[in-house]
């Protein structure tokens, strides 16, 4: 029988490339973005709930600038499963913190999966399927189990997780023992991976039992795992700002990868909607009321019922219409929005548009 999980939603990101829809009190795990009646977050919690089985062992941490909005959005979740980071420190300490409150109500053997809250899974019960044998994997195994997507196309923007050795099958898929992580190649690089077809992306999705990662975290990042037994949470703002990637998954020898396809995106930017809602016969996405002439390739959005955006000889751009701001950016420079909101925050005139 199938052991229970204990889930965390990883749930303190800005979402800043989906500005200005996404904003410092309506982050972008708070929108719907897939035309579904949820939001990216309560889709998280939705799937996440049946390998929980109960509000009791689901778990979210998020930062205290959003935590307020959490509770709206998830009012079944337990008071005490909410954990409030009072200052954020990327995912390193959150992943940190969580399994030593999680080790401390229930043991070294309890099982506990990250998640991010900001995903989109299109198979929901090929995802159930594969969380399962990932919790069979880190049961049975001292496993620090990561889910490797399997590449669509020779993405640049992603992580890359190398299979090595095959360790056995854990609920009828394959497991392996991960020989590197590699961080954003480049786009000949990448073609090289997909071609070995040992290759990956990184879901930033993890599982494994809360006594093994807190062993490995006192042995590859004391400077965080130590402060925060000593101090408690009140340590936060003092701890170093790392990804669990860095400080844990590319320096233990316990990483093993599921490679897994069940219909995956990160949400990273406008262009995801694209991947999501485009149809073949459209020219462009649409959400809102848009008249165009001689347009294609657009990604247009408006939230107001009552407004028309209209368009002539456009092609390749994202237009985002929100409450006070009209964004208008070509395609391949949306990674850019973040340096634009640098520049609002630095003029006074515009802390409204944050």
């Amino acid at each position: 029988m199938t052991r229970a999980l204990f889930p965390v939603i990883l749930a303190g990101g800005k979402g800043e490339r989906f500005w200005p829809l996404s904003r410092q009190n309506r982050p972008k795990q708070f929108l719907n973005l897939d035309g579904s009646s949820r939001s990216l977050l309560q889709a998280t919690a939705d799937r996440l709930l049946p390998l929980a089985g109960g509000w009791d062992r689901l778990l979210v941490i998020t930062s205290s600038q959003i935590a307020q909005g959490v509770k709206e959005q998830l009012p079944e979740l337990p008071p005490n499963n909410l954990l409030v980071e009072s200052q954020g420190r990327d995912t390193a300490a959150a992943v940190a913190w969580t399994s030593l409150e999680i080790n401390k109500r229930h043991g070294d053997d309890a099982i506990i999966g990250f998640f991010p809250a900001d995903h989109w899974i299109a198979d929901q019960d090929v995802f159930a399927h594969t969380i399962n044998a990932a919790i069979e994997l880190a049961a049975n195994t001292a496993a620090i189990v990561t889910l490797g997507i399997k590449p669509t196309f020779p993405s640049t923007g992603y992580g890359y997780i190398e299979q090595g050795e095959k360790i056995g099958c854990f609920n009828d898929l394959p497991a392996y023992h991960v020989n590197r992580f590699t961080e954003k190649p480049d786009r000949q690089t990448a073609e090289n991976f997909l071609a070995t077809e040992r290759f990956s992306w990184n879901s930033g999705m993890f599982i494994f039992r809360a006594g093994v990662v807190l062993k490995e975290l006192h042995i590859h990042a004391p400077e965080i795992i130590e402060p925060l037994i000593q101090h408690g949470p009140d340590i936060y703002p003092q701890l170093p700002k790392k990804s669990i990637d860095y400080a844990l998954m590319e320096k233990t020898n316990l990483t093993h990868v599921l490679p897994v396809d069940f219909g995956w995106d990160d949400l990273g930017d406008w262009n995801a909607i694209e991947r999501l809602l485009k149809k073949e016969d459209s020219p462009n996405v649409e959400l809102g009321t848009h008249v165009g002439l001689d347009t294609k390739g657009a990604i247009v959005y408006t939230n107001n019922a009552d407004e028309v955006v209209v368009t002539i000889g456009l092609e390749d751009v994202v237009i985002v219409r929100d409450r006070n701001v009209t964004l208008v950016v070509k395609k391949d420079r949306t990674q850019e929005i973040k340096q634009i909101l640098k520049t609002l925050q630095s003029d006074p005139r515009f802390t409204e548009l944050l």
